[in-house]
């Protein structure tokens, strides 16, 4: 289960806080402000003196943010002094749009985004995963440049499922998937708040069940689904949830993917549909990939290596499971 002492629920409550002074302030400056105390409030949760790769985590993280919350106080002030000019303001939305996506981790600022994940927990990764995205989201969704976020669109797709098929780490795996699942979200934004809404939520509840997965069997790398002694129940639910975040149908994680195809056709915007359509079936091979090697290839370990799972824990991981499988099949009779 994921732990939590009253320093970690204090700096969750300010960073829960943080993120509503900048999605509810009225001038940019505020919303630089919230995004400043949401940056201190995440630092002391993931540094962690006793594991080094923390400390790297949590130097590189601050650098990044640092660099990008400079970036968009500089352009919000130009934006102030230089406001008549079209020419400049074109370039300043660019500018803005920039430093936001580069706080979210998406293409092509993602760098230091799987470096980042690889030094944290899998409650730090969930928060990075999803929450933590919710303020550039929003304050992007305000002032953008639509060419450019159709293009930064296009990036993350492919940037995304070309970027997990060589690795071995679970953490920047589901890393990579983010990124992918950002140029999803993306194009929400352009559609409609409600949807963007609806598909971040149901990310959120898809990463929420497999950190939820890997933090209770303590699994970090892809080899550690090999083991002879791992319940053939956990890796089903492993398979399924996999399948789900991949988007296949009639999982439920397809559920919100076929809407945003759906709006992609009737718009006649068959080049970003076909982007983003071969390179989720790009996720799902590496996806398919792992689940097959840990249902095929086992290899055995020590008689005393063994796992031990709380039966309620197993409940939620099944019931979690009948979810995923159920949902997408009880969201077509809805829209029948």
């Amino acid at each position: 289960m994921f732990y939590f002492n009253s320093n970690k629920m204090f700096f969750i409550f300010i960073l829960f806080f943080s993120t509503l002074i900048s999605i509810s302030s009225n001038s940019w400056f505020g919303c630089w402000i919230g995004l400043e105390i949401n940056l201190l409030s995440f630092i002391p949760l993931i540094s962690n003196s006793n594991n080094l790769m923390t400390s790297e985590a949590s130097l590189k993280y601050f650098l990044t943010q640092s660099i990008a919350s400079i970036n968009f106080l500089f352009s919000i002030l130009l934006k102030f002094i230089l406001m008549k000019n079209f020419e400049i303001n074109l370039f300043l939305s660019i500018m803005i749009n920039s430093s936001l996506l580069m706080k979210m981790g998406s293409a092509p600022f993602h760098f230091w985004f799987p470096n980042v994940i690889e030094g944290l927990s899998w409650l730090n990764c969930f928060i990075l995963m999803t929450w933590q995205k919710i303020s550039p989201m929003i304050l992007l969704s305000y002032y953008f440049n639509k060419n450019f976020l159709i293009m930064i669109m296009i990036l993350n797709s492919i940037i995304g499922a070309i970027g997990g098929l060589n690795q071995t780490s679970l953490r920047k795996l589901m890393a990579f998937s983010s990124i992918n699942n950002l140029g999803w979200m993306l194009s929400t934004i352009l559609i409609s708040e409600n949807l963007w809404m609806f598909y971040l939520f149901m990310y959120s509840f898809l990463v929420l069940i497999m950190c939820f997965l890997f933090n209770i069997l303590n699994m970090f790398y892809i080899n550690q689904l090999f083991i002879l002694n791992l319940n053939p129940l956990i890796k089903l639910s492993l398979l399924i949830n996999f399948l789900s975040l991949g988007g296949l149908p009639p999982f439920i994680g397809f559920f919100p993917k076929w809407i945003v195809i759906n709006y992609l056709i009737n718009n006649k915007i068959f080049i970003l549909t076909f982007i983003f359509v071969m390179m989720s079936l790009i996720m799902l091979f590496f996806y398919i990939r792992i689940i097959y090697s840990s249902f095929m290839f086992n290899y055995l370990k020590m008689k005393w290596f063994k796992i031990f799972i709380k039966n309620y824990s197993f409940i939620l991981i099944n019931f979690f499971s009948l979810i995923s499988i159920s949902g997408m099949v009880l969201s077509t009779f809805f829209f029948m």
